[in-house]
C-alpha cells in the first residue's frame, strides 16, 4: 500500500490593519441599517440648542456675557457660549451607543464567534470604536450647520480649526474605548444603555451652560477640577480664535483624554479576554 502524504492544515494569520478596517465598515453599516442610534446622535444636541438658546438664551446670555441687555442680543451671546458644549456633547451622546453596541454584540454571542475566528483580537473593538467616531464627525458637520443657520459666528483659523479637529477625535476615541468597556462590564444591554448617563450629566456640571464662578463652593470645586470643564473651555477657545485661551487649560483638556483613554482602552481589553462574562 502507497502512503499518502497529507499537509499540515494552513492557519489564517489575522492581519490588523485589514481586519480593524472590516470591523468599521460592519460598524458603519450597522449604522445605515439600524439609523435610530445615529438619529439620535443629532437629535437631542438640536433639541438642546433650540431650547436652551431660544427659551433661556435671552435670559442667560446678559449672565454670561457682561454688559449683554437681555433678548436679542442675549440669545446671540448666548448661541456663542452653549455651541461648543453642544459640540462636546454631540461627541459624548456618540460614545454612550457604543457602549449598547458593545453590549448587544455581547450578549448575541457574536464576539465570542469572532473569538474563535483568525482576526486580530484587538480589530472587534477598534473597528467600533472607529465607527462612531465617524459618526460623531459626521454628527458635529450636522449641529455646527445649525448652529451656524442660527446665527453662530466661529472666529476660529485654520490652525485652530485643525486643533479642535484633533481634540474631538481624541476625545472621540477616548470616550469610546470607556464605553465599550462599560457595555462588556454590563450585565445587560439596558444596563449598558444606562452606565454611560453620567458622562452627559457632567457637561452640566462643569462650564458648559454656565460660568462656574457662579456657583456655589463645593459645586464650583467639582466644576472646576472635573475632565469637562477644561476641555468646554478649550474647544469655546478655539472657535473663538485663540481669544482667552491658556495654555494650562489646553494642555490639561488633551491631558485628560489621553488618560481618559488610556484607562479604557486597558478596560475594554481585559474585559474582551475574560472567557466568561460575569
Amino acid at each position: 500500500m502507497t502512503a499518502v502524504a497529507t499537509s499540515a492544515p494552513v492557519t489564517a494569520r489575522p492581519r490588523p490593519v485589514a481586519d480593524v478596517w472590516t470591523m468599521l465598515r460592519r460598524s458603519l453599516l450597522r449604522a445605515v441599517r439600524y439609523p435610530g442610534l445615529t438619529i439620535f446622535l443629532v437629535a437631542g444636541p438640536l433639541v438642546m440648542l433650540l431650547l436652551f438658546v431660544y427659551v433661556f438664551g435671552g435670559a442667560f446670555g446678559a449672565g454670561v456675557a457682561p454688559g449683554v441687555t437681555p433678548g436679542a442680543e442675549g440669545r446671540a451671546a448666548y448661541l456663542d457660549y452653549i455651541t461648543p458644549t453642544l459640540l462636546i456633547i454631540t461627541v459624548v451622546g456618540g460614545a454612550t451607543s457604543v457602549a449598547t453596541s458593545a453590549a448587544m454584540d455581547a450578549a448575541g454571542g457574536i464576539m465570542a464567534r469572532f473569538k474563535t475566528m483568525a482576526i486580530s483580537p484587538g480589530s472587534v473593538l477598534s473597528g467600533q470604536v472607529l465607527g462612531f467616531v465617524v459618526q460623531a464627525l459626521a454628527a458635529l458637520v450636522l449641529v455646527l450647520g445649525a448652529a451656524y443657520a442660527m446665527g453662530y459666528r466661529p472666529d476660529a483659523g485654520g490652525l485652530d480649526w485643525l486643533a479642535l479637529l484633533g481634540l474631538f477625535v481624541l476625545l472621540g476615541l477616548a470616550l469610546n474605548w470607556l464605553c465599550v468597556a462599560m457595555g462588556l462590564n454590563a450585565r445587560s444591554v439596558e444596563t449598558a444603555s444606562n452606565a454611560p448617563m453620567i458622562l452627559l450629566l457632567l457637561p452640566f456640571l462643569g462650564s458648559g451652560f454656565v460660568p462656574v464662578d457662579t456657583m456655589p463652593t463645593a459645586v464650583r470645586w467639582f466644576a472646576e477640577y472635573q475632565p469637562f470643564t477644561p476641555i468646554i473651555e478649550t474647544a469655546r477657545g478655539l472657535l473663538a480664535g485663540g481669544a482667552g485661551l491658556e495654555g494650562a487649560v489646553a494642555a490639561q483638556a488633551f491631558g485628560w483624554c489621553v488618560v481618559l483613554g488610556v484607562a479604557g482602552y486597558a478596560w475594554a481589553r481585559s474585559l474582551y479576554r475574560r472567557e466568561h462574562r460575569i
